[in-house]
């Protein structure tokens, strides 16, 4: 029950990383590797602003900004100086890494558990489960990283169905023809780098407090994780409708951690995560494409 539990938190606070992965991904068309540096960024930030004794929430709020700072710079690449996307985003990642790097002081910033998120968890466990047992704080803590989900999933989807919301979706389908509009769409690119990496680096501050602590290489691979979860996501809803496609994000996000998680009982190394978020992406990418090619042969042996 507790490692299915931990794979569910894991799952929720990943499936924040992997909406902001949404946005540059299937909204512009690539993925903005700057979600690696913002992941790093919203850890860092989050965490030596509670050692300097800042309550959990307005540590979190704050590394939220932080990321939503760093993907406005990556927009402002490429809208002003004509940077490209992928470049962009590692020009932005490298340097958040010395950025991350300054701000720790350190590779790695420890986070008391008692002075943030999951010190409030147990807290909140006591008062529903009359306890403050490990897993009366785990299942609060559960309760509490769904809550923050529903609230920012409902709030994305409401603004990405507004008059701007449907603007910055047009200017990633199509930002050519928003041009030939007569349209700035610049502020639109602007938009969504923003809100992508807010996303990630409240995704990254809930993680280092789960964790207990921030690396500063912790957002290594994180735009794959996104990825594939996004992916698996959309194979399993079969939909492209936004409500569908946060939904199987969500579910896709879960299921991953779960396999993470299955794979470290079965004893393989914390170092292999990797490795296993590697797999899981190209299965995800192989997997359609083979139940496409299925599907096709059997409505060939109908016909024929």
């Amino acid at each position: 029950m507790s490692l299915l539990v931990d794979a569910l938190s894991q799952g929720l606070i990943m499936s924040l990383l992997s909406l902001g992965v949404y946005l540059g991904f299937r909204l512009f068309g690539t993925p903005d590797l700057t979600n690696e540096g913002s992941f790093a960024l919203g850890g860092a930030v989050a965490a030596v602003l509670l050692v300097s004794g800042w309550p959990p929430w307005a540590a979190i709020i704050a590394a939220s900004l932080a990321g939503a700072l760093a993907g406005t710079f990556s927009g402002m690449l490429v809208t002003r100086f004509q940077v490209t996307r992928i470049l962009a985003g590692i020009l932005t990642m490298t340097a958040l890494y010395a950025i991350n790097l300054r701000i720790m002081g350190q590779n790695v910033v420890p986070v008391d558990n008692k002075h943030s998120v999951m010190g409030q968890a147990e807290h909140v466990g006591q008062w529903l489960f009359g306890t403050a047992s490990a897993m009366a704080r785990d299942f609060s803590l559960l309760l509490m990283l769904a809550v923050l989900l529903a609230v920012v999933t409902v709030a994305l989807l409401a603004f990405l169905r507004t008059g701007l919301g449907a603007a910055m979706r047009a200017t990633g389908e199509n930002a050519q023809m928003i041009r030939a509009l007569g349209t700035d769409d610049r502020p639109m690119v602007l938009l969504g780098f923003a809100l992508s990496n807010t996303l990630v680096a409240l995704a990254g501050a809930l993680y280092a407090q789960y964790l207990g602590f921030t690396d500063v290489q912790m957002g290594i691979g994180m735009v794959a994780l996104g990825v594939a979860s996004l992916i698996i996501g959309e194979t399993l809803m079969g939909s492209t409708q936004l409500g569908y496609t946060f939904t199987g994000t969500i579910l896709g996000s879960i299921l991953v951690r779960i396999i993470a998680a299955l794979a470290l009982h079965w004893g393989l190394r914390r170092s292999d995560l990797k490795l296993i978020t590697a797999g899981t992406l190209l299965a995800a990418f192989l997997l359609p494409r083979a139940i496409g090619s299925v599907r096709a042969k059997r409505r060939s042996a109908v016909h024929a």
